[in-house]
């Protein structure tokens, strides 16, 4: 018989701490996006300026640090200039892309979604 563990004694998880470069973030990131929640990518940029470091992000964001543990918070709404301005402090950007590939249009054709 396997031995039970008890879940308090498991050691917290801290998505920051394996968050180790550019492409962990752009990967976390882009997985994030992909689940369309509004609240998940506030978490998320939340999670990486903890990993670069709050106080860095906030200068270079133009944001108190204050301002930024706000912004990020659990159900808040942060406008989108805030966004923006915390990716381009994180150093990442946001991009659209169609849901439709170009094979499944017919040739020629410009169809707008």
């Amino acid at each position: 018989m396997s031995e039970k563990i008890n879940i308090a004694d498991l050691p917290d998880f801290d998505m920051a701490e394996e968050l180790n470069g550019d492409e962990d973030i752009a990967i976390y990131l882009t997985s994030v996006l992909e689940e369309n929640d509004p609240s998940e990518l506030t978490h998320a940029l939340g999670v990486i300026a903890r990993a670069r470091g709050m106080t860095e992000v906030a200068k270079a964001s133009g944001l108190t640090r204050e301002a930024l543990y706000k912004a990020l918070r659990p159900n808040s709404q942060p406008r989108f200039d805030t966004i923006a301005r915390v990716c381009a402090a994180l150093g990442v950007k946001l991009v659209a892309q169609s849901r439709r590939t170009t094979q499944s249009l017919p040739s020629g054709s410009c169809e707008r979604l």
